[in-house]
């Protein structure tokens, strides 16, 4: 009889299956044997309730770690050894709740214990969810006014035309330091808005037609977790220009921002808008005030609640400030059941402080478009200003009459100042 290759593969493939089926059946009857039926009832594995409450999204929050140290014990006798048995979720909710005592880190300190931290949860759905929609709303109701405003009263304008003659309104210095935190805080916002909402943008589910992510996918060599990446390089760096920023504006103009008797008459005419004369102010009103004071207070705290993002382990901004609130009393006043917490990881630190930044920055983030927009269109040669640093003659008088009219007193008294009389010999 001829054997060809072809019938010896054959045969080799048969005998191959016939002896992983003799070896089948002996290594069944060794897990029998080896493993008790009531093994894993016994280990305080995943129950029914677990993934029912993992549906619903209630895993981690209101219910019981399980027994970490039992479920130790029964793995150790088990066939696998020490820790060798245990059930996955088990070993999860010993990390995620920290009841998992005999599991070591070699290196890193105090912060590389932290493995898992449930309460990252609530500061995601927070972030995801209110955050997103109600700094959304925020700043498209601000917009929206704006564009009522406009159309109502349209641009506002020089009472008397222009003069074609100018005065300085601000040096260079000035200017350098006015478009230095401009210009870093709307590349900050910028990506700061894509950080908060391009995920929604460019990660939507692949299937999604027309979506922007799937446009700019199919792109060679794009990447929304690599732009995002970039965005985030950007907005790291460039803050320090806008803390840079803030120190110089705070130094040059603190003088001229001190709240005065002249401000309440502003506010009182609305700025002019109510009844449509202009009321006297000095070199800034106080609307402009209230802008100064807005970017110095509200980005001095962006600014800290950034550094404490930069440096989580050195920096830390809300388990001190916890304290002292809790310390003054004031989660009673504000009739809370609990104090504020006391102790914070360093991952529960930024959590905080990123809600903080988040929500800070939206808010000024409206108060600076609509300074923009009283700066540029709203307003007739009010960009001048900061543009070239020199203003009309009239629409300095309109908006500033005492600020002139201290100007021109010190031009009065430099051009009549006699020459100093030398020392007699």
């Amino acid at each position: 009889m001829e054997f060809t290759m072809t019938t010896i593969t054959r045969l080799m493939l048969a005998l191959s299956l016939v002896f992983a089926g003799a070896l089948a059946a002996p290594a069944q009857d060794y897990q029998t044997e080896m493993v008790p039926p009531d093994a894993t009832a016994e280990m305080p594995g995943q129950t029914l309730e677990d993934i029912l409450a993992r549906q619903e999204g209630l895993t981690g929050h209101g219910r019981e770690p399980r027994d970490f140290e039992a479920a130790v014990d029964n793995a150790a006798s088990g066939p696998l050894g020490t820790l060798g048995g245990i059930s996955d979720s088990v070993m999860w909710d010993g990390l995620r709740f920290g009841t998992a005592p005999d599991m070591r880190v070699s290196a890193g300190g105090d912060v590389a214990k932290v493995i898992m931290q449930d309460g990252g949860m609530w500061w995601w759905d927070f972030r995801a969810g209110q955050l997103a929609t109600w700094g959304g709303y925020w700043l498209l109701a601000v917009i929206g006014l704006i564009a009522v405003f406009y159309f109502v009263k349209g641009r506002i304008k020089i009472s008397g035309g222009l003069s074609g003659r100018e005065i300085l309104r601000f040096d260079w210095v000035e200017r350098f330091g006015h478009w230095l935190i401009a210009s870093s805080f709307l590349i900050l916002g910028v990506t700061g808005l894509l950080q908060l909402y391009a995920r929604k943008l460019l990660m939507t589910p692949p299937d999604t037609p027309g979506d922007l992510g799937n446009v700019l996918a199919r792109q060679d060599g794009f990447s929304a977790a690599t732009v995002l990446g970039y965005t985030k390089w950007i907005h790291n760096n460039i803050s320090w220009a806008f803390m840079i920023g803030i120190v110089m504006i705070f130094v040059l103009w603190i003088a001229h921002n001190i709240p005065n008797k002249t401000d309440l008459k502003w506010l009182a005419k609305g700025g002019g808008f109510i009844g449509n004369t202009h009321p006297p102010a000095k070199k800034f009103n106080a609307g402009q005030k209230l802008i100064f004071w807005s970017v110095i207070l509200l980005g001095g705290s962006i600014s800290v609640s950034g550094l404490s993002l930069l440096f989580p382990y050195q920096l830390p901004m809300f388990e001190p400030t916890f304290a002292k609130l809790n310390d003054f009393g004031i989660p009673e006043l504000l009739g809370r059941a609990q104090p504020f917490p006391g102790e914070l990881t360093p991952q529960e630190e930024m959590q905080y402080a990123q809600l903080w930044h988040s929500i800070v920055s939206f808010v000024l983030l409206g108060i600076v478009i609509a300074h923009i927009y009283i700066g540029s269109i709203g307003m007739q040669g009010a960009w001048a200003a900061m543009g070239r640093g020199r203003v009309d003659y009239n629409w300095a008088k309109d908006h500033h009459s005492l600020w002139v009219e201290e100007v021109e007193a010190r031009q009065e008294g430099k051009a009549g100042r006699p020459k100093a009389a030398t020392p007699a010999e």
